[in-house]
């Protein structure tokens, strides 16, 4: 028997089961969260609670998704904070509407294309200077504050600002996160050891973590407002900084950002009408893909069973090839957001799979990165979706003095060929991986949801909802249920691989299915990055919320 033949079988052979339960599937960690009242969902139990207590003092949905995003930035800096971009969609209550919001930032207006090729850079580093782009996320706080808030900002960042002087303790997985990127940082950049060990020692589970730089940080952004952030002595902290490393960061860069509010896009997946952010994300994708799917009727076709992961995954390729020649900022290109939406297309696109064969794989990846999702429903019918991310986890490796927090290195993303959708500009926002989710019947909220994961996410999102409506697991259960993963690159060198690509899966899949899909040409494999979801569900008819959270990670649903 070939080696990896012979791990993946002894992988698939480990239980993937919760304990026994008398109710749900055999793969549930625990029931649905039901709430009256208000719920918060986020991947990290303290921020919920925070989130919590935020609804039960009168605040909206938004103030508590604030709130909440300001508590991971600081308890979950291995993936998000005020270095780096925000998107949302709100479902309103009184204008019985959503909206969406955009808060990536965008390149430095002096960094050029020629700069990159005149110092022979093929591919923007992950760390360092170059990668930065303008983080975005506080504007995005005031930005939905402004329009859907109640309280005011120094109530909504007070728990946290305790929190950061006072400390809090570190989860397991944050801090094997932490134990696999602060030391890295620290050989290479400075402030990283003043803000994220304890002189010198990162923390592990359990230790008491504290950031007084971050606390101060807050307390400035509470009393001052956004523009001490963008105009002020942060900004002019962050573009000093920038600029003594060699970057092209600016004051007047920060000076100018400024978040858009979009109009959500949407397809009809079986009578539910599925929301996203148009580019410069990537949610488009999941909405793709959702429309060739929908072309296969099953009713017949067991989750798990060979033909359901096949032809998902031939969906994936299809969709991520459109993904690689169309997404980018659209102030910049034109995407023919509509075409690639019709059902006509999905039609066209459908007759291209073999429904026996794996087809050829020819578009490139996106490398995985560190993002936190929540998503916050108040007791006047307001719901949130949001997501928010440094890129790469951490970040850029790029910790301004004594602010507590990691610039983000988004700029990454962008493509150093000219004449590309994605092609590198100043001013421009690159291609994003972090996508909200939202899904409303007949007009009405129905769920708030989103699956983080970097270039997983579309995949994701269309692996909850097809849970949900395919195969009637309920909130909880399609949070829970084994994950796979169409990959194109190899899973040891990171470099594309044109052809099949391969399919990562989780345990919990039969392996007579697996082999099934051997045969059609897949290559299988395991260790992928299945994400981590939150989701909030609205019952209509009961007038409760029904929340989850799942066990990949270390977060809570809570209700009241």
């Amino acid at each position: 028997m070939k080696k990896g033949l012979f791990i993946l079988l002894v992988f698939l052979s480990t239980s993937p089961y919760a304990q026994d339960r008398l109710t749900g599937r055999n793969f549930a960690t625990r029931s649905e969260v039901i709430g009256k009242n208000g719920m918060v969902a986020s991947s990290q139990p303290l921020a919920t609670q925070i989130g919590l207590d935020i609804l039960k003092k009168g605040g909206t949905a938004v103030d508590a998704a604030i709130a909440v995003n300001a508590a991971l930035g600081l308890m979950e800096p291995t993936g998000s904070g005020i270095g780096g971009d925000l998107f949302a969609i709100v479902w309103d209550s009184k204008t019985k509407k959503l909206y969406g919001l955009n808060a990536s930032g965008r390149s430095p207006k002096s960094l050029t294309l020629k700069y990159f090729k005149d110092n022979n850079i093929e591919k923007i580093p992950a760390t360092g200077p170059l990668p930065v782009s303008v983080p975005g996320c506080v504007d995005g706080w005031f930005e939905l504050h402004n329009k859907f808030g109640k309280l005011s900002m120094d109530e909504i960042l007070s728990p946290t600002i305790k929190y950061a002087e006072a400390g809090f303790p570190v989860t397991e997985l944050i801090a094997y996160y932490l134990e696999g990127s602060v030391p890295r940082y620290m050989k290479q950049f400075p402030n990283v050891k003043e803000t994220y060990t304890d002189n010198g020692k990162v923390p592990v589970k359990g230790d008491i973590f504290k950031n007084p730089f971050l606390a101060e940080t807050y307390r400035k952004i509470a009393k001052e407002g956004r523009d001490v952030f963008y105009k002020g002595d942060i900004a002019k902290i962050i573009s000093n900084f920038i600029k003594e490393q060699g970057g092209f960061l600016s004051y007047e860069d920060l000076a100018n950002h400024h978040s858009e509010w979009v109009e959500p896009v949407s397809t009809n997946y079986r009578g539910y009408d599925v929301w996203e952010l148009p580019p410069n994300g990537q949610g488009l994708a999941a909405l793709q893909m959702l429309n060739i799917i929908e072309g296969f009727d099953f009713s017949d076709i067991p989750f798990g069973s060979a033909k359901h992961l096949h032809i998902v995954n031939e969906a994936k390729k299809l969709v991520f090839e459109d993904r690689a020649k169309y997404y980018a900022d659209m102030n910049f290109v034109k995407v023919p957001v509509q075409q690639l939406l019709s059902k006509e297309y999905a039609d066209r696109r459908r007759e291209l799979i073999n429904p026996d064969k794996a087809g050829i794989y020819q578009a490139g990846k996106v490398n995985h990165a560190g993002t936190v999702y929540m998503t916050v429903a108040d007791k006047d019918g307001n719901m949130v979706s949001l997501i928010q991310s440094n890129y790469r986890g951490m970040g850029s490796g790029m910790v301004p003095p004594k602010l507590g927090f990691m610039l983000q290195d988004r700029g990454e993303l962008f493509d150093l060929e000219e004449g590309k959708p994605n092609s590198y500009a100043p001013e421009k926002r690159p291609f994003h991986t972090i996508i909200p989710a939202f899904v409303t019947k007949e007009g009405k909220p129905y769920m708030s949801f989103g699956v983080m994961g970097g270039d997983f996410q579309p995949q994701g999102h269309v692996q909850i909802l097809m849970n949900l409506i395919d195969f009637g697991m309920n909130l909880q259960e399609a949070g829970d249920a084994p994950r796979y993963e169409h990959i194109g690159s190899s899973t040891v060198t990171g470099e594309l691989v044109l052809g099949k690509g391969e399919i990562l899966i989780e345990s919990g899949f039969d392996f007579e299915e697996v082999r099934k899909l051997m045969d059609m040409g897949h290559k299988v494999g395991f260790g992928g990055y299945y994400g981590g979801y939150q989701a909030i569900m609205y019952d209509a008819e009961k007038k409760v919320y029904f929340g989850a959270s799942e066990s990949r990670k270390d977060g809570q649903a809570s209700g009241y």
